[in-house]
């Protein structure tokens, strides 16, 4: 950030008063313009014994295999982010089911929150990010082109809790 999105004038780096962190500053009107973690936020959509996985038609990691998630958007809830994104990348329509996931990836400023979800039918299809969508059991997930660490590490605790027949809130970080 060069300049201040308020009135135009040069931005500086410092630490405001009573604060502890460098910032990003106007030196004409003083705005204090914060850099925050963005939210990520998807489903794992599941039908029977298989999850919907949609391989990427965008950077990055294009033409890997993710769930449906991306970017939260101003004014919208996590429950509503999710959906939208389902329904954008996978056109699928699901009934989200709690929090399932919480990984904080720090080094690149990121929060992926991912809600279990169950399709409510199988009218599902690629949406204008995604080359495809397909269901897969567990023996038929494509590990080794997975977009994501945070995808791998969902899907592990899924089918783990699947597994022993329960669910819980996992909250994790990846380190650089």
């Amino acid at each position: 950030m060069n300049f201040c999105c308020t009135c135009g004038a040069p931005i500086s780096v410092c630490i405001p008063p009573g604060d502890s962190l460098p910032r990003h500053v106007c030196t004409n009107c003083g705005a204090i313009h914060y850099r925050n973690p963005r939210l990520v936020v998807g489903t794992l959509p599941v039908w029977e014994d298989r999850i919907l996985l949609c391989r990427r038609a965008i950077e990055p990691r294009h033409g890997y295999w993710t769930l449906p998630a991306g970017f939260m958007e101003n004014e919208e809830t996590l429950a509503a982010a999710a959906l939208r994104e389902t329904r954008e990348e996978a056109c699928a329509h699901v009934e989200l089911e709690p929090l399932y996931t919480m990984i904080s990836v720090p080094h690149i400023s990121q929060v992926h929150a991912i809600f279990r979800a169950r399709l409510i039918d199988l009218d599902f299809a690629a949406g204008s990010e995604t080359l495809e969508v397909a269901l897969f059991e567990e023996a038929q997930v494509p590990w080794e082109a997975i977009a994501f660490r945070t995808i791998a590490m969902t899907l592990r605790h899924f089918f783990a809790d699947r597994r022993q027949g329960s669910f819980g809130l996992h909250v994790e970080s990846i380190a650089l």
